[in-house]
């Protein structure tokens, strides 16, 4: 697909990989609708697209809402008339403590927004997106969704879903000419990754300070190049791009059956 031209909707828009890529995409020619929960976020990040020469506008959205979600895509058909390219990036982390001892909320908010946000977004894109002839729909998942990531195991569970509905979605490709795909990052230097700290003092903090320092971490406009690639290649369907330092590649499921349609062939790595 040419950006130039499009329209894309970024969840998660207000900050880090979200706003780097509606940058990105905006720098490409594409309209950006920012959606967040984070308002302030949401207009310092049209405010950039804008101050660059390019055109966005802001919604607030949480993605665990249905009702949002409907709004979003409301948004989108009354502003730009539409939209091309939907990027499902708005995501947490389950925190501190580490499940099974931190409060139920948070990690069912955590499979709420990383997981049924995506899912119920994509749900409601691909007859909008039909509408208009096909399109390309972007999630992001994590590394932590292609191993089993201790840190954070609800979080690990959660990613694993999305790297799962993005393989099973690829004859979406052949069906509705619409592509689904995801980036896996590992540690990207966003406020996801460095937000808490602000709740840890003493040991605590000094011990998380220690460990973020010894990580070597992935910029935002790491990512923003990865969903770029995965939007410009017509072919790519299903896929799932690991992303880490220095290196962006297709990671193939460990067991593949049979398919009827689809081409799941993998890029070319980089």
């Amino acid at each position: 697909m040419n950006i130039d031209g499009k329209v894309a909707i970024i969840t998660g828009a207000g900050s880090g990989i979200g706003r780097a890529t509606a940058q990105r995409l905006a720098s490409e020619g594409a309209a950006i609708v920012v959606a967040d929960v984070n308002e302030a976020g949401s207009a310092e990040t049209v405010a950039a697209i804008e101050k660059a020469g390019g055109r966005a506008a802001a919604v607030r959205v949480d993605v665990t809402r249905s009702a949002d979600i409907d709004s979003m895509f409301a948004f989108a058909r009354k502003t730009f008339g539409g939209f091309d390219i939907l990027y499902n990036n708005a995501g947490i982390t389950t925190g501190l403590p580490r499940w099974p001892d931190c409060p139920e909320e948070n990690w069912r908010k955590t499979i709420d927004v990383d997981l049924v946000g995506v899912i119920e977004a994509t749900r409601k894109a691909i007859p909008l997106l039909k509408e208009r002839g096909g399109g390309v729909i972007i999630h992001t998942a994590s590394l932590a969704g292609l191993f089993g990531f201790q840190a954070d195991p609800v979080y690990s569970a959660a990613k694993h879903g999305v790297v799962g509905l993005t393989r099973a979605l690829v004859s979406l490709k052949d069906e509705a000419n619409i592509r689904v795909n995801c980036v896996c990052p590992a540690v990207v230097d966003t406020p996801l990754v460095t937000s808490g700290l602000q709740s840890l003092t003493g040991a605590a903090r000094e011990e998380l300070e220690r460990r973020l320092a010894m990580m070597p971490m992935l910029k935002p406009e790491d990512i923003a190049q990865g969903v770029v690639e995965l939007i410009e290649n017509d072919e790519a369907a299903g896929l799932a791009m690991g992303i880490t330092i220095g290196e962006r590649r297709i990671v193939d499921p460990p067991i593949r059956l049979p398919v009827t349609s689809g081409d799941t062939a993998a890029l070319p790595q980089r």
